[in-house]
């Protein structure tokens, strides 16, 4: 484990120079605490000193759009590539690094895929209906998470249940023959809660390739969710919780062309997912000892079939087995240690990897708060790996929060690359070995003392080496790659009076490999721009501006974009809700992955009824 004296050094010094009495007045109030589960320890954003971003219910329906890949990239360092819009392979990636190495979590069940070659997560089919928050926690997170967070961790949480009974169901149709239709019924009582939910969405769709090109198959897309999530109250603080999620989604797409990658052809692909959960919480030595014992797996079937002929299956599936004990020595010192255990399968191949960790949280002082972490994990293949984090966060006064992190990842070669070898070799590549990152950022927040809104800066710097790629010349995978990426993420949200607000964030990465060239499909710049107009609590508006700068691809560069949306609600009465949006506004002619398109455009009306 290597360790950064520098922030170190930082750390130590906001702890000392730090002194309440050198403040010029006392805090007015106390600042809204939200509380982010992916940190492992109760910790709230503003004591973390990580780098994240919440994407919560409020923006979700604000923005009104279908598929939760688009709201996450209205994140400041997060870039969404699909190609093709309704249900086409959407890869979210974290400050330039790939979606290869971003763990994604389904109410803390990791959810990435088993069977792919990098062990990716597909945010396509992910409806955004039925989820109450995203946590995109940036950077290295390996000591948090394990193996797969050597980027970041996306953590999806679904909504909870309703205090007392509650029903209802939506309804929505637009361009393209699009419907889609959602309903769930929750209640909670002394005993439990419990709350079902389910929502279909379907399309006719455009064509993949790009229509530009001479593409004019359409490429549908259906997709089916049911999600249960409840728990029980055991007494004595004890409580059970279970989660369940099953996702069936048939996706028609394009295959290979020889001119732009891409072409219309027969294809279609049939994917189920589904994700389960128990977790027992209860209390030991007068609840002074927080225990939590967790059980989650997650399985994959895909079979593609081109022209009605099955051209590729796969099964996979991945459990883990996890207990995380936390004791609060006082309220300056908390300590957590746990153990985990995961398998996953890929066919008739496997591999498992074992963990411990401790994470130790001290608030210095009512204004400093530091973290720190140490993990070791070993791989049945590849042997032991120990990994650090630290993380601190100063609260200089009313209106000036500073925050600072460290971090290390790791990633294993996944059981495709382990195994998958061509081209001349007799075997896959014995030498392969994890991937490994290190990563720090420095940030800002100031509040502005009226208290209508924030503005933020945060530096980030990452450096990733021994990356896996596939090489002709082995006839498999190999380490041939190293990337070093920075940036800087800038942030503001303001209320300009009691009617109207505005949301804005701008992202530049620079990310480079090991000889100087570009990543490809990371623009330089991303942008994000929000108005939001709130005349009464009957009718809310929101307009929305995307900007992407140009990049690179394999065949070709891909022109810079700006994309505008505009959505709606009104609410005739507490039962009844319409709601609208308009999408690509201005009618855009653009990519996000070259040879791919997006529609044109279009517009979608619907209504939500509660009961």
């Amino acid at each position: 484990m290597r360790m950064p004296l520098r922030l170190l050094s930082l750390c130590l010094a906001l702890t000392f120079l730090n002194n309440p009495a050198l403040l010029a007045e006392e805090k007015s109030a106390e600042i809204e605490e939200i509380v982010v589960s992916t940190l492992r320890l109760k910790t709230s954003l503003k004591q973390s000193g990580a780098s994240v971003s919440i994407i919560d219910e409020a923006l979700i329906r604000s923005r009104g759009q279908s598929f939760l890949a688009d709201s996450i990239a209205s994140a400041t360092g997060v870039t969404l590539n699909q190609n093709g819009p309704f249900g086409g392979q959407a890869s979210i990636r974290i400050r330039g690094a790939s979606s290869d190495q971003t763990l994604v979590l389904i109410d803390g069940v990791p959810a990435n895929d088993t069977t792919s070659p990098g062990g990716g997560f597909n945010f396509g089919a992910i409806d955004a209906v039925d989820v109450q928050r995203v946590e995109i926690l940036k950077g290295p997170q390996s000591t948090l998470w394990g193996t797969d967070a050597i980027g970041g961790v996306i953590n999806i949480v679904s909504r909870p249940a309703e205090e007392t009974f509650n029903a209802n169901f939506s309804a929505e149709a637009g361009s393209f023959g699009t419907y889609r239709i959602a309903t769930n019924a929750s209640g909670a009582n002394e005993v439990g809660d419990l709350r079902i939910s389910y929502s279909d969405i379907e399309t006719d769709g455009i064509s993949k390739a790009d229509e530009v090109d001479g593409n004019t198959e359409e490429d549908g897309f259906d997709a089916e969710t049911l999600s249960i999530k409840g728990g029980l109250n055991l007494g004595s603080a004890a409580r059970l919780e279970i989660s369940y999620r099953d996702t069936d989604a048939r996706t028609e797409f394009d295959g290979f062309g020889p001119a732009t990658g891409v072409e219309d052809s027969d294809e279609v692909s049939e994917t189920n997912h589904r994700s389960a959960q128990a977790k027992l919480s209860f209390g030991l030595f007068e609840d002074r000892l927080e225990n939590v014992v967790t059980y989650g797996r997650t399985e994959i079937e895909r079979e593609n079939f081109s022209s009605g002929v099955t051209s590729f299956s796969a099964e996979g599936e991945r459990s883990l087995l996890r207990y995380q004990g936390t004791v609060n020595f006082s309220d300056s010192h908390l300590l957590s240690i746990g153990y985990e255990a995961e398998d996953s399968e890929s066919g008739n191949n496997d591999s498992s990897i074992d963990g411990a960790f401790a994470l130790y949280k001290l608030h210095a002082s009512d204004d400093v708060t530091l973290s720190f972490g140490l993990r070791r994990d070993d791989h049945e293949v590849f042997g032991s790996e120990t990994v650090g984090r630290i993380a601190t966060a100063w609260q200089v006064s009313d209106t000036m929060l500073l925050h600072a992190s460290w971090g290390e990842g790791f990633k294993a070669p996944t059981i495709f690359q382990t195994t998958f070898f061509c081209c001349g070799a007799t075997s896959a590549n014995a030498e392969l070995k994890p991937e490994f990152s290190e990563a720090f950022d420095l940030g800002i927040e100031y509040r502005f003392a009226e208290g209508n809104g924030t503005v933020g800066a945060t530096y980030f710097n990452q450096d990733t080496t021994d990356l896996i790629n596939f090489s002709f010349a082995v006839g498999g995978y190999e380490n041939i790659a190293e990337v070093d990426t920075e940036g800087v993420e800038l942030e503001l949200a303001y209320n300009l009076n009691e009617t109207w607000s505005i949301e804005a964030n701008l992202t530049y990465l620079d990310s480079e490999d090991g000889t100087g060239s570009e990543q490809i499909r990371l623009p330089e710049k991303t942008a994000d721009l929000m108005i939001n107009w709130h005349p009464s609590s009957a009718i809310q508006a929101s307009l929305m501006a995307v900007y992407n700068g140009e990049e690179g691809d394999r065949r070709g560069t891909v022109d810079s974009w700006t994309r505008v949306d505009l959505a709606g609600s009104y609410h005739l009465n507490e039962h009844v809700e319409f709601f609208a949006r308009i999408e690509n506004l201005i009618d855009s002619d653009y990519q996000q992955i070259f040879g791919y398109g997006t529609p044109e455009r279009s517009g979608y009306f619907g209504a939500r009824f509660s009961f």
